[in-house]
């Protein structure tokens, strides 16, 4: 006879000896995430059910968010819960089912388009907080389409809208949302430009959202000039276009909210603003009646300015007299010094004039060639009066005159057969 617990335990090991590990796909039901990170769950189809435990470490890494009705494919162990007895998958791994292959290529192509950097939130445009023109990227037949204009016409009714059509599925969608992305950027209305584009989709599974996780939309979306916000799916979908936009909505309806304000909350800022404007203007108002009062209170009083300026008149007036006074009695000093100086001054300029003289009338002196005669030379001249300075003028014959110290001496030149 076997107790409850090794039995238990026996089960577990048979289970674990013949099966594990196991491969299983179902539908997610009942599922919850502890405080703890683990989550909880049970797989079902139309035959059964089977609970499911997966641990934080396993449900931090598989890259989705799992919600219910979400059909995927699970790897585990088997193993009874001793406590209660129950059959429970303690998963390791998981990933959505029958999209193996799309949900391979949506993360090989997301790693590259994030090594490019289409997805650095530096790259990213502002949106703007009141824009006048909205352009919206979605199926002329969508919900999407429906909730969005609803959600605009009630928030701000006064901003235009263009609507940019293209299939949102299936394999025509990818060209149709890139054409109509650039006749948006290409686009101007009678209100210009749009200044904001939406790109909205409804929920749907990873096959129905693919046209958002194609190639060329990603780049599409991030090369617009324009400011994007996808609205692509419900809360938990994720595309890749939702990483390139400028910004990314859980839903159609919030990228609408996302770039509209309501209505009632613009005029309310107008409002303050408007409060706050009329404050300024009243307080400048003040400021300037008080300086008015101020020059009032001085131009009531005239006679006493008055009376300040003409005292100041008079004190100004004596300075100028006292300064007058004092320069003349310093200019008569100075005139009276300079006569009694000028006697003196003109006898000490006369007696060093005549040294002068006499020191120049000595070196004239020095060069007196009649000082050079008294010493026994003499100066010979022609006829004329030319001096004589060489033999060659002196021709035979020629008379010649000596002037010596006390005298001209009358000469004639001798010549060889004179002698």
């Amino acid at each position: 006879m076997w107790a409850v617990g090794p039995l238990v335990r026996a089960v577990a090991d048979t289970l674990s000896a013949r099966f594990n590990p196991v491969a299983v796909q179902g539908e997610l039901s009942g599922f919850s995430r502890a405080a703890s990170g683990h989550c909880y769950f049970s797989l079902k189809d139309d035959a059964g059910q089977l609970r499911c435990a997966m641990f934080r470490r396993v449900a931090d890494g598989i890259g989705f968010a799992p919600r219910d009705g979400l059909r995927v494919q699970v790897r585990g162990r088997l193993d009874v819960y001793g406590p209660r007895g129950d059959l429970q998958l303690i998963v390791e791994g998981m990933k959505p089912a029958g999209q193996g292959s799309l949900y391979e290529q949506f993360l090989r192509l997301k790693a590259q388009l994030q090594a490019e950097g289409l997805f650095e939130p530096g790259r990213k445009r502002p949106v703007p907080a009141h824009p006048r023109h909205v352009g919206v990227v979605t199926s002329l037949g969508a919900a999407a389409l429906r909730d969005v204009a609803t959600a605009l016409r009630r928030r701000v009714p006064h901003v235009a809208v263009t609507v940019f059509p293209a299939s949102v599925q299936g394999a025509q969608a990818p060209a149709e949302i890139v054409a109509a992305l650039a006749s948006a950027n290409a686009h101007r209305g009678e209100r210009g430009p749009c200044d904001v584009l939406l790109l909205v989709r409804g929920g749907g599974s990873l096959e129905d959202l693919w046209s958002f996780n194609d190639e060329a939309v990603v780049r599409a979306v991030a090369g617009s000039a324009l400011p994007v916000i996808a609205g692509v799916g419900h809360e938990t979908d994720f595309t890749l276009v939702d990483f390139a936009a400028d910004l990314r909505a859980p839903t159609p309806t919030a990228a609408a909210e996302l770039c509209a304000a309501p209505r009632e909350q613009r005029l309310g800022e107008l409002e303050y603003l408007q409060e706050r404007l009329q404050g300024a203007a009243q307080d400048a108002i003040d400021t300037q009646a008080q300086r008015l009062d101020r020059l009032a209170q001085r131009l009531g009083r005239p006679a006493a300015r008055l009376s300040q300026a003409r005292e100041h008149l008079q004190v100004l007036q004596a300075r100028l007299q006292g300064g007058t006074r004092l320069w003349l009695q310093r200019q008569t000093s100075r005139q009276q010094q300079l006569a009694l100086g000028l006697p003196q001054g003109v006898a000490r300029g006369l007696e060093r004039q005549r040294e002068r003289l006499a020191r120049q009338q000595a070196a004239l002196g020095l060069l007196d060639p009649r000082l050079v005669l008294q010493r026994g030379y003499a100066y010979l001249t022609d006829d004329a009066g030319h001096a004589i300075t060489g033999v060659a003028q002196a021709l035979p014959g020629a008379a010649l005159q000596a002037t010596l110290a006390d005298g001209v001496l009358p000469l004639r030149v001798r010549g060889p057969a004179d002698a």
